[in-house]
Parts: structure tokens; C-alpha cells; sequence
């Protein structure tokens, strides 16, 4: 009997499938809310990765996004405010044979927890991070996030926000992340492709999944998902592939020094086109930065797929490791010495 293979209640070996993954809780987001999109595809690749249910946890924080844990028939926990990143770090160093999965949003993630998340980063803990991107605070009611754009009216800025938002994946790359990649809620095929690829990831993978608030920001991100626009906005990102987008795949990005050029690949050698190699973190961290806003005149498009993927110790390994050291050098690793401490003061 397999890692996936579920006993019905006739004692039936039976696969598991999406359906397994579902619970009787009733699932409370908003109509149109790209979550929905998020969960289905989730359900539909976790059967597929030869894992036992009981061995699959799901860590949310606050926000939308972290009712993730009563919709999923796993193990799971509501945590708190950006405080997910830190639980689930605890946990795969306690039960390292789990397979854990923080589901966060862009503000639980980038502002309460900005600090837990960078640090999971580079410590490379074997997990992986989802967060759900709909540049707005969705659960209450609204106001501006730290990937709302500059000018974004919204409850808390009614004349326009000031702040410079934040680059997820730039930051990403900045605190040493070992696997960087960006999908999309309404690219269905796309996003279970990156998910399967984050999870065969050994570390820290961390995907940002650009997420529709029907409510507070509804077609933030239609541009890059419409028919009409799509095939202009985005760059399909494929390791070995040159860089080759637009309604024909007439256009392609080459670099000028370091500097990104579109440019009519009709026009150019082939051996002139980006080749997109996602082990180079030079070339990555130019991705990064196509960051331009889409009315601008002349911008570079929005890449998706994976950025970057590197392989690095883990945490838990290291960790496990030292332990064992210190367990194998008798007469060592004496606990209340080490908490005492080998020096005392006497305080008059």
C-alpha cells in the first residue's frame, strides 16, 4: 500500500484524491475571491505527491487567506498575526518528516510578520510559503497593504497612498530564498505546475500568487490573465527558453549590459535573446525588477513562473546534525550546566 492509499469505511484500499482533501466546514470567502481558485488547485496536486495525509500540515497567520487550515482535510493551524512562518518553523524542526505549508497574505506576511518571514528565508527550513497577493487588507475591510501601489486609494488612503510598496520576490531573493516563483489565481494549469515544482523543492520554497479581492481591488491583476492583454503583459518564464513574449511571440528581452531591452526577435539573433537560466541569481534578481507599472509607456512585462532555485542546507538538517554530535560526545551536553551558565555574580 502506497504513501497515498486511504482505507474507505468498507476497508477498500481506495486512492486519495481532491475530494479526501475536503472538509465539512463551510468555506467562507467572498463570491469571485481568487482563494477559491487557490484551494481547488492545491487539493487537486497534494494527491499526486506521494504523501501521507496525516503527514501534510497547513500553518496559516490572520487574514483572508489563513482560513486555508479549516478547508484542508490535513492536520492544520490558525495561527496568529504573522506569526506563521515562526510555528512552522518550530514544527519542521520538532517533526522534520512532516510536510508543512504556510499559507499567508500580503500583510500578514510583509508587515506584522515581515521579520519571521525573512528569517525563514534564510534559514531554509524545508516548507513551503503561499502567499495569496491582492496588494489590499481584504479581512478588514480595505485599507492599503505593503503591496498596495503608490497612489492606491483605499479606506485608510483616500487621497492616494504615499508609501513605496513592497517587491515580494525582490525581498525574497534579498534575504537568500533558495526557490522564488510568482502564479497567478486564474492561470489554473500554471499554478499546479509551480506548486509541484515548490514542493519537490528541498528548502524554503516561497511563491507569490497574485490573488483577486472581488471586494477591496477587484482586477488588480486582470491585466496579466485577460485574452487581450496577457499575451503582451506577461513573461512565461521556462528554464533554457529565451525570454520571447507578445500577441505572436514577436518580442523578446535581451540585455544591454545589465540593463533588460525588448526588442523584435525578428529583428536579432537568436544567440542575442535572454536565456532564462533559473540557477543564475544575477539574472534573477533583474527579473525581480520587472516590477513597472502596466499604464506606463513602454514597460517591461510582469515575469511569471520560477525565478530562482538553488540547492542549500536546511535548517532542520543542520540542526538534527549538531544534535547528534553532541549526543555522541560522552560526558558532553550537560543541560542544567548549560543553563546555570559558567559565571555568577554575588550582588551586595
Amino acid at each position: 500500500m502506497d504513501s497515498t492509499t486511504n482505507i474507505a469505511s468498507n476497508g477498500q484500499a481506495t486512492k486519495m484524491t481532491a475530494k479526501d482533501l475536503v472538509t465539512d466546514q463551510e468555506v467562507r470567502w467572498c463570491p469571485g475571491c481568487g482563494d477559491y481558485s487557490i484551494i481547488k488547485q492545491v487539493q487537486t496536486i497534494v494527491p499526486e505527491l506521494g504523501i501521507p495525509q496525516e503527514n501534510i500540515v497547513f500553518v496559516s497567520g490572520i487574514g483572508c487567506s489563513s482560513r486555508f487550515p479549516y478547508y484542508m482535510e490535513t492536520y492544520g493551524m490558525h495561527s496568529i498575526h504573522g506569526r506563521a512562518t515562526a510555528i512552522a518553523s518550530g514544527l519542521k524542526a520538532a517533526r522534520p518528516e512532516l510536510s508543512v505549508w504556510i499559507v499567508t497574505g500580503d500583510g500578514d506576511a510583509l508587515s506584522i510578520g515581515g521579520n519571521h518571514f525573512i528569517h525563514l528565508l534564510r534559514r531554509n527550513f524545508d516548507v513551503n510559503v503561499l502567499l495569496f497577493n491582492n496588494e489590499i487588507y481584504g479581512l478588514t475591510k480595505g485599507q492599503y497593504s505593503p503591496t498596495s501601489p503608490q497612489g492606491a486609494v483605499t479606506k485608510s488612503t483616500p487621497m492616494g497612498s504615499i508609501d513605496h510598496p513592497f517587491n515580494p520576490l525582490a525581498l525574497s531573493l534579498g534575504a537568500d530564498g533558495t526557490f522564488i516563483a510568482r502564479s497567478m489565481d486564474r492561470d489554473p494549469k500554471h499554478l499546479q505546475e509551480i506548486l509541484r515544482r515548490a514542493n519537490a523543492h528541498k528548502g524554503t520554497s516561497f511563491v507569490e500568487i497574485y490573488q483577486n479581492c472581488s471586494v477591496f481591488n477587484d482586477g488588480a491583476f486582470f491585466i496579466y490573465s485577460d485574452k487581450e492583454t496577457k499575451k503582451l503583459e506577461t513573461l512565461m518564464l521556462e528554464h533554457g527558453k529565451p525570454l520571447i513574449f507578445g500577441e505572436t511571440g514577436d518580442k523578446g528581452i535581451k540585455l544591454d549590459g545589465f540593463k533588460p531591452v525588448i526588442v523584435n526577435v525578428n529583428e536579432v539573433s537568436a544567440n542575442d535573446l535572454w536565456i532564462h537560466d533559473d540557477h543564475d541569481a544575477v539574472k534573477a534578481s533583474i527579473l525581480t525588477r520587472f516590477f513597472d507599472d502596466p499604464k506606463k509607456e513602454n514597460h517591461l512585462p510582469r515575469p511569471f513562473g520560477v525565478f530562482y532555485q538553488e540547492d542549500r542546507y536546511r535548517y532542520e538538517d543542520a540542526m538534527a546534525a549538531q544534535i547528534n554530535e553532541a549526543i555522541s560526545k560522552k560526558g558532553e551536553g550537560d543541560l542544567d550546566k548549560l543553563i546555570s551558565g559558567g559565571e555568577t555574580w554575588l550582588i551586595n
